[in-house]
């Protein structure tokens, strides 16, 4: 990264000296000296930053940070961030999710053929196939993960940790897991218990926030 960020500089400054090597010559002239005048110092800033990084990299401080960084970039893909708000579910509700769009311009294809006008309600189930149930848990409850895995089979459900690692348990488990990254699907269905089920229903989308007794998996 530091790297990159020399080179950038060093394409920045190569193109305003072209930029200015390029501009229209100029007659040199001496006006003479206005004022106090100072020495021009020119620091060859490139090369002191590929100073420090040798040194840096000589010491072993450069490998130590990048082992540092690509640690904690593994531990967050591993462990990503729990989704923020919410809880086992308590009681046991549903309520179906309708997609429908509104279409907010016109919608033509390359050669200008109307597919959809503004204005237009659209729902996206119209069109697409949805075979698997969503499942969302919580990956470090042990009652959650044991009724999910016991209940659905991977192609019966897709099954999405809120918190958790899918890697971790995917491992263990020998099936697939996945993640609701920053909780963009628990809070589009608007679910705030798990575990919870979206399944299709018709033209909805089935929201089922499911009350899990611990032992219990049916």
């Amino acid at each position: 990264m530091m790297r990159e960020a020399i080179d950038m500089f060093a394409v920045a400054f190569a193109g305003s000296v072209m930029v200015l090597g390029a501009s229209s010559p100029i007659a040199a002239r001496d006006f003479g000296a206005v004022g106090q005048t100072f020495p021009v110092i020119e620091t060859d800033l490139l090369s002191t930053i590929e100073t420090r990084l040798r040194r840096a990299d000589a010491s072993g401080d450069l490998a130590r940070v990048n082992g540092q960084f690509a640690k904690r970039a593994e531990a967050k893909v591993r462990r990503p961030t729990p989704v923020a708000g919410l809880a086992p579910t308590e009681h046991a509700r549903a309520w179906d999710f309708d997609p429908t769009v509104t279409i907010g311009h016109d919608i033509r294809d390359q050669k200008g053929n109307l597919i959809a006008s503004a204005g237009q309600r659209v729902n996206p189930l119209d069109f697409v196939v949805i075979r698997q149930d969503l499942v969302f848990v919580d990956g470090d409850d042990a009652s959650q993960l044991e009724w999910a895995t016991k209940r659905f089979t991977d192609t019966k459900a897709k099954i999405i940790f809120v918190n958790g690692s899918p890697f971790e348990t995917m491992t263990r488990a020998k099936r697939r897991f996945y993640f609701d990254q920053e909780g963009k699907l628990t809070q589009k269905f608007g679910i705030e218990h798990t575990p919870a089920i979206v399944s299709r229903a018709g033209r909805v989308m089935r929201v089922s926030e499911v009350v899990v007794t611990p032992g219990k998996t049916g």
